[in-house]
């Protein structure tokens, strides 16, 4: 479809026909993705009611929004392995220009600062200490705990700009580092807090992440589940699916939106946890 073409559907969407608005939203519908472009430029030039521009804002997000539905499916269908593709797709629900390559150069940089500090042969628990200096003193990390609910937190690139996040986001951001560097980290679903395990037999601790790196371990859990007054369940003490993390971080997401009142947006967010669900 040419930008002409574009401008005269654009044209009749406040027709007050609403059989013919409606039809003209049907076909910029169909267009899918590629239509996205010419939209935005036709929004930009600001020659229209804003009846039509609200209506071109609409489009596009219902049409960014779709995308990224079938990035989810394709990633869910694939085998949900890749986390930092699953962080990058959840992203693009509020940032659909984000390019993965761009997240993939990040995290190869902070791989390279991380590779510096360590040294052959180094007992776990040091590999920890070194990976802590690492991500609260050199890349500068650390918790959210002004804007703890904020939707931002459960936007990768929002988290690796501002080097603020809840438990989940920073824990994921420490992993992937973590086993870029070929350690044994894995993510832990605790009720009500995300924590890592460093578990290679017969070694296995756990790393409060939010809490400055914090090492503990599979007493200090007990303790924590009974405070809860919950009963003692295995996979608070193993580790968790790349799709498991995905999942919570989208629940995070949902809480968070429904604390500010986005109602729409609570909504979407649902859809995309369904998807995973399925």
């Amino acid at each position: 479809m040419t930008a002409q073409e574009v401008k005269a559907l654009v044209s009749l969407l406040d027709d007050d026909d609403k059989e013919v608005s409606f039809l003209v939203e049907r076909e910029i519908k169909q267009q899918g993705g590629k239509i996205i472009p010419l939209l935005e430029e036709e929004w930009e030039k600001a020659d229209f009611s804003p009846l039509i521009q609200r209506k071109i804002e609409e489009l596009i997000h219902g049409l960014q929004y779709e995308q990224t539905v079938e990035r989810l499916t394709h990633w869910h269908n694939g085998g949900a392995i890749d986390l930092l593709e699953g962080l990058w797709i959840v992203a693009t629900y509020q940032y659909p220009d984000l390019a993965l390559d761009k997240l993939r150069g990040e995290f190869e940089q902070f791989f390279y600062e991380a590779w510096l500090e360590f040294k052959d042969e180094m007992h776990p628990i040091d590999q920890i200490r070194t990976l802590n200096h690492v991500f609260f003193n050199k890349l500068k990390f650390s918790s959210n705990t002004k804007n703890f609910h904020s939707p931002s937190n459960s936007m990768l690139n929002v988290v690796l700009e501002t080097r603020k996040g809840n438990p989940i986001s920073l824990c994921c951001i420490y992993m992937l580092i973590a086993q870029r560097l070929n350690l044994p980290v894995y993510g832990v679903n605790l009720p009500n807090l995300f924590v890592l395990t460093y578990k290679q037999d017969p070694a296995q601790f756990y790393i409060n992440v939010f809490n400055k790196g914090l090492v503990f371990m599979r007493s200090d859990i007990d303790h924590y589940i009974a405070q809860l007054n919950q009963k003692p369940n295995e996979m608070f003490y193993q580790p968790c699916s790349t799709l498991d993390i995905v999942k919570r971080v989208l629940r995070n997401l949902t809480l968070a939106f429904e604390k500010v009142g986005e109602a729409e947006k609570v909504k979407e967010i649902e859809r995309l946890a369904m998807i995973l669900s399925a």
